[in-house]
């Protein structure tokens, strides 16, 4: 081969590669910026005891996806058996007192079946003894029996009484309720948590300043507005795109469509899960020149999600997990 040969195919070769390369390029990049605003198109973040449970569907969201990463412990499955023998009867709570008992009825009726009274002895003697300690047994037994029954039916009281929580209120709702809608009460008769139209300010005003400060890469900023347990979230997802070169701008979000998918209250904080559909300007680009890499930044791109914000008692609200509808 001639050495203009070798040259063409060598280029042939360094094009091949460059091409293969930028197709490993794009399927590397490509998932993680098909969502590139905040949240990243995952599901993450806490819900109290209700982190692992599906929000009620509403019109905005019909559904939403499972917790993929908290901070909150899965609780596990309860033990089969364990259970099982925690709902059975006396005998199955008392293992021993079922096996005296069942042995002795079965020495004293093979005593008396064969004469040889209990315990190897005879006559009439060895018979009452035989029946006075089967019946102080039953005696036993019986009064066992009956403070376990108490027990059973007595309410429960905490084991400690710093450690009684409030009650977890419930919030029913008859019908999926707009965020431009007016107050809705929602509770039992121990507590009452008011979602009212400030509240749904609230959360309009948040989606906006949330997505706005991760586009600007304000971890300070959003440091007011999130859990630290989302702050750390989104603080990884700005250093993956950091480490790639990118930098995601997320601007002028509109809220288009939401409403509530539940209320309630527990230890101490109010929860509140809301459907949003809401639009904005997505774009990523190259730090090194500015080149757009995904989406617009004329278009707008919308999106449709589930967002929880948490609150302390007389405190302010703030994002503490993000699933997606």
């Amino acid at each position: 081969m001639t050495g203009v040969g070798w040259v063409r195919q060598g280029c042939l070769r360094v094009k091949t590669i460059r091409w293969l390369a930028v197709i490993a390029a794009m399927i590397i990049v490509a998932p993680s910026l098909a969502d590139a605003r905040a949240g990243a198109g995952s599901s993450g973040g806490s819900r109290g005891s209700r982190t692992y449970q599906a929000p009620p569907p509403t019109q905005t969201a019909p559904t939403a996806q499972p917790v993929e990463r908290s901070a909150t412990p899965q609780q596990p499955a309860p033990n089969p058996a364990t259970a099982a023998a925690q709902s059975g009867g006396f005998m199955a709570r008392h293992p021993f007192m079922s096996g005296l008992m069942g042995g002795l009825l079965g020495a004293g009726l093979f005593g008396m079946m064969f004469g040889s009274g209990f315990g190897g002895g005879a006559g009439i003697l060895g018979l009452l003894l035989q029946v006075l300690l089967i019946g102080g047994v039953a005696y036993l037994a019986v009064r066992l029996f009956r403070g376990w029954s108490a027990a059973r039916v007595r309410p429960a009281t905490p084991a400690y009484a710093y450690a009684a929580a409030p009650g977890r209120t419930d919030a029913p709702m008859a019908r999926p309720m707009a965020l431009s809608g007016g107050p809705l009460l929602v509770g039992g008769a121990s507590a009452q948590l008011a979602i009212t139209t400030e509240d749904y300010t609230t959360f309009e005003t948040l989606l906006s300043d949330i997505q706005t400060a991760y586009g600007n890469g304000d971890l300070a900023r959003l440091r007011g507005l999130v859990t630290p347990e989302m702050l750390g979230y989104f603080s990884d997802q700005l250093s993956g795109n950091s480490s790639r070169g990118l930098e995601n701008k997320v601007e002028a979000v509109k809220l288009e469509q939401g409403d509530l998918s539940e209320a309630w209250s527990e230890a101490g904080l109010d929860y509140a899960t809301v459907a949003m559909r809401f639009s904005m300007i997505d774009v990523t680009r190259r730090i090194a020149d500015g080149r757009i890499v995904d989406g617009s930044d004329h278009e707008r791109t919308e999106a449709r999600e589930v967002w929880t914000f948490l609150r302390s008692r007389g405190g302010q609200w703030i994002l503490s997990a993000i699933q997606q509808a």
